[in-house]
């Protein structure tokens, strides 16, 4: 098709970017911390760390790998939220010719364990608040060596020590746990200076990350992205945001998991790359906190999703904050409300901007160009070098404004489903679309609007929440005949899971289901509502008809 989105693109705005140009993320980091040695490259908790401090310790964690004997290609797990440790890691596991393997910190044993077989990781980095739950699976995984770390391990010795007994005797938030093979973080990296650290080869097509993902549809699957998928991706990214951003001078903040491929590559990869500062917020529901620690920095950029922003504008702290450096705010992860974007520009006077992307793709694959000063409701413009099609069923491409479903292919797209043959050819177009699972439209311009998912994929807080493994984890109770799951309206996180239930037992009741769930499902995925009737719709075959469900409410 015409690339009509090519008429609207900004001035400067190539229409291909060349995607061969950055050989490798250890390439593009190296050359960072080379550039920005002396700048600060992350804050946590009020601790910094340079560029030159984070290329040392990056390197003495890829010589601790490499002196357990971990080579190009074995995949280590990382399960901790935004902290210090988290790029130390994550750079020294692709500086070792690692695999990473990013896991919710907030994982059941359940899906914890299914990613770890999965994926066959052989050392996983757990901060040691989330240690029980690696020790109740650990047994039952390829897991050989795990580093056990704590909030407080890179602030300080005074400031580490009091946020440790705080975090552990005050506020107890550490379960006890037994592992005891575990080392600590700084044994690992002091053991890995000693080993010192060997260059390995790392190009193109090796494999950088398993981005675990439902895809549209089931059980949690490793997107393949290769060090050239997550390149490509930040080129296109850098080709957008240039014309209006310093090198080395943004000050961006990173209240989204680094775990999430949206923080991944935007925060942690592509602004990295142009020297800015990172304030790494570890606890982003605490909006109080998170308020406070902004009124401390002259933050440029600010990526988030919807609910992020609409919890910052309800607070009655964030109007007062100084706003003047702030010119990048970005949606993504989630669709935008209108009413919070223009609440969010009534309040700091800067637009919000959108992105669209999913895990599959790097992530990143339309943009709104930097210079919208109006909220459109779009999710942008095909970036550079990306080809976005609207097709319907068949795969044929639709016209102008008619909703089918959005289709991608470029460089930044993933190579396939980890282990998953099927499941790949069944994402993929012949040729070579991505089907993105998400129904849209194009308008004349060359606009993307996101409609809605073409599956029952319920989106919390821009998180997935996968119906199949809902009702999964609901079935598991004895008490319960039937289960569908779907997603409901609500006003916090944006969709809600709501679940109908036909009793076995009829004395089964809404907190007990709510309390198993508890047990088998991370926090955003426990169902908010529960619905219990005699008897649910099925199709001829005997599916359980989700949309009659929603239909009644």
């Amino acid at each position: 098709m015409e690339k009509i989105w090519l008429k609207s693109y900004p001035q400067g705005i190539p229409a291909e970017v060349n995607t061969d140009e950055i050989p490798s993320l250890v390439a593009l980091f190296e050359n960072a911390c080379a550039t920005y040695a002396d700048k600060v490259a992350y804050i946590s908790m009020g601790a910094t760390l340079t560029y030159r401090e984070l290329d040392q310790q990056s390197a003495a964690f890829a010589g601790w790998l490499q002196s357990l004997g971990v080579a190009k290609g074995d995949r280590v797990a990382l399960m901790m939220p935004n902290l210090l440790q988290y790029p130390v890691a994550m750079f020294g596991v692709l500086r070792a010719g690692g695999v990473v393997i990013n896991c919710n910190p907030l994982y059941t044993p359940r899906e914890l364990e299914h990613q770890l077989k999965d994926s066959f990781a052989t050392v996983i980095v757990v901060l040691e608040n989330f240690a029980h739950t690696v020790e109740q699976v650990i047994a039952h995984t390829t897991i050989r060596q795990v580093v056990v770390t704590s909030l407080g391990e890179m602030l300080g010795v005074a400031k580490g020590m009091m946020v440790n007994f705080v975090v552990r005797h005050v506020k107890n938030m550490v379960p006890a746990w037994k592992l005891p093979a575990a080392i600590g973080f700084g044994t690992a990296l002091n053991r890995g200076r000693r080993h010192g650290f060997r260059t390995v080869e790392v190009v193109r097509d090796d494999l950088a990350f398993l981005q675990y993902t439902g895809g549209t549809t089931g059980v949690s699957k490793g997107a393949m992205l290769s060090h050239g998928n997550i390149c490509a991706n930040v080129t296109q990214a850098y080709a957008w945001i240039r014309p209006g951003v310093r090198e080395g001078e943004e000050f961006i903040m990173t209240a989204l998991p680094l775990y999430h491929i949206f923080a991944l590559t935007a925060n942690c990869v592509t602004f990295l790359m142009i020297g800015a500062r990172n304030l790494l917020i570890t606890n982003p529901r605490d909006i109080g906190a998170l308020v406070k620690e902004w009124q401390k920095y002259p933050l440029t950029v600010v990526p988030g999703v919807n609910t992020l922003f609409n919890a910052l504008l309800n607070h009655p702290n964030f109007a007062k904050l100084d706003f003047s450096t702030l010119h990048i705010v970005l949606g993504g992860g989630m669709a935008v409300q209108t009413t919070v974007a223009e609440r969010w520009k009534k309040v700091t006077g800067v637009p919000m901007l959108q992105a669209y992307g999913l895990t599959e793709a790097s992530p990143a694959v339309t943009f709104d160009p930097l210079d919208m000063q109006e909220f459109n409701g779009s999710i942008g413009l095909p970036m550079s070098s990306t080809e976005v099609e609207i097709r319907n069923d068949a795969g044929k491409n639709l016209p102008l404004k008619q909703i089918g479903e959005i289709c991608v292919r470029g460089p930044q797209v993933m190579r396939g489903y980890w282990q998953c043959p099927e499941e790949t050819a069944n994402v993929f177009h012949r040729d070579g679309f991505l089907r993105t699972g998400d129904l849209g439209y194009m308008d004349e311009a060359g606009y993307v609007y996101l409609v809605d998912r073409k599956k029952d994929v319920i989106l919390v807080s821009g998180f997935n929440v996968y119906p199949n493994e809902v009702e999964e984890a609901v079935a598991l109770h004895p008490g319960v005949a039937e289960v569908a799951a779907i997603g409901v309206s609500d006003e916090h996180s944006g969709e809600a899971v709501k679940i109908y239930v036909v009793r076995k037992d009829p004395s089964l009741d809404e907190r007990a289901l709510i309390e198993h769930c508890r047990g088998v499902l991370t926090g955003y995925k426990i169902p908010k509502q529960v619905e219990f009737r005699d008897g649910l719709p099925h199709t001829n075959v005997g599916k359980i008809l989700r949309r009659a469900l929603k239909e009644s409410g």
